[in-house]
């Protein structure tokens, strides 16, 4: 397989090196941050990505994968289900009177690195053929790998950024009630990333804050390479992560919910854990 720097420097896809930072305001302060990398993906690029790049593949085994099963799905036995990941969005957004079929849909996510992935946070920014933001989708999953989607139109765009309040209605943390809102502020992917997604408890109070903050690199094999071997297996990282911050809430004694709490609370959800029963 031949494979053509020059012709790979007219991708549209792109990484971003970034840094993600939370920072806990109450019941008690606690703040960590870590470096990351994340891809900004054209989705009727992919292909195009997997034919050029040597470490990149869609639905198949590699260094880097993109895996259509990995983001919004209908369940396996919907006759829907052998969709791709364009199609599964369009149908989404004709849910909330959007024509996708038209726009150019931008992912901006993690991939898969040598067959496993997990995604706290993935955002579909979708531009018309003008390349102006039309709307956005927000897709969160938890470490029970269950998803939500969150939209946002036109009347959510405030110059260039998505701005939302709304009520979660998801388990995404044992420390964060399922009914407390996120406050998104999502700026719209350029040169450089900025999404901030706050927490917002049930009296109005302001009381977690994250942000993710980055820099545009080129997509080509020398990055894929050097970002691969800069954070190894980056999404087991982002896991043991989590948990291990979870951990350090735990000893700090705030206040913890389990999952199977409050299941009315949970709605709307993709892929709904079930646990195994003997």
């Amino acid at each position: 397989m031949s494979h053509h720097p020059s012709s790979i420097s007219h991708l549209i896809s792109n990484i971003y090196t970034a840094k993600v930072m939370h920072h806990r305001l109450a019941p008690k302060k606690h703040t960590f941050w870590y470096n990351v990398y994340m891809f900004y993906i054209d989705l009727d690029e992919i292909d195009l990505l997997a034919k050029k790049l040597r470490w990149f593949s869609r639905n198949k085994f590699n260094l880097f994968s993109f895996r259509d099963s990995e983001h919004l799905q209908l369940p396996r036995n919907n006759p829907d289900s052998t969709k791709n990941i364009r199609q599964h969005l369009e149908s989404y957004l004709k849910g909330y009177g959007v024509d996708g079929t038209k726009l150019k849909i931008k992912l901006l996510t993690n991939l898969n690195v040598l067959g496993y992935n997990f995604n706290p946070v993935s955002f579909y920014f979708c531009f018309d053929e003008n390349e102006n933001p039309v709307c956005c989708v927000a897709e969160i999953s938890n470490t029970y790998r269950e998803m939500k989607l969150f939209f946002f139109g036109k009347e959510e765009l405030d110059g260039d950024r998505f701005k939302k309040i709304t009520t979660k209605y998801f388990y995404v943390s044992p420390f964060i009630d399922h009914d407390d809102s996120f406050d998104f502020n999502l700026k719209i992917p350029g040169e450089k990333l900025e999404i901030k997604i706050d927490d917002i408890d049930k009296n109005g109070k302001r009381f977690f804050i994250s942000t993710l903050l980055g820099s545009s690199k080129p997509l080509t094999d020398a990055s894929l390479l050097k970002y691969f071997f800069s954070i190894p297996f980056i999404p087991l990282q982002v896991m043991g992560m989590i948990h291990w911050q979870a951990f350090k809430l735990w000893m700090k004694k705030i206040p913890f919910h389990p999952k199977a709490e409050n299941p009315e609370l949970q709605r709307n959800v993709y892929k709904p854990y079930k646990p195994q029963t003997k």
